[in-house]
């Protein structure tokens, strides 16, 4: 057995316990969940979540993180601790799909294995009866 630490390659950042139910569902299709971090934003102010975000990214060399809401709490924290960086990816309306795409390219450098998770986020997106064809 290996002792290797695994390097989270990125962070889920949501709402109240969606982050751990995302996590959890990965590890549990993919086994490769250990390199997600999950955190919640409760109890955490605004100013709690950018200080965690940039020393992530400053000390801990994050690259990517996947947001519950495009204009959430989170998602603006985030753009805040980028800032003046062009070196980390923020995705927003994360879902199951991006971030098993995620898990799986551990052959890409995050950045650009959290923007490529997006076509395969928006290709889960789909609706089934009851006026799907009204759907745009």
């Amino acid at each position: 057995m290996s002792n290797d630490k695994v390097e989270i390659r990125a962070l889920i950042v949501a709402h109240g316990d969606l982050a751990a139910g995302l996590l959890s569902a990965v590890e549990r299709i993919s086994g490769r969940g250990s390199v997600l971090e999950a955190v919640s934003n409760q109890g955490m102010s605004p100013e709690d979540m950018e200080t965690l975000l940039r020393d992530r990214i400053e000390r801990g060399g994050l690259r990517a993180v996947f947001t519950d809401l495009p204009g959430g709490s989170w998602t603006i924290a985030a753009r805040r601790a980028m800032r003046g960086r062009d070196d980390v990816t923020i995705v927003t309306g994360v879902n199951l799909a991006a971030l098993l795409e995620f898990v799986m390219r551990d052959d890409l450098q995050p950045t650009i294995a959290a923007a490529g998770s997006v076509v395969r986020a928006r290709s889960a997106i789909t609706v089934f009866g009851g006026g799907s064809a009204h759907a745009s």
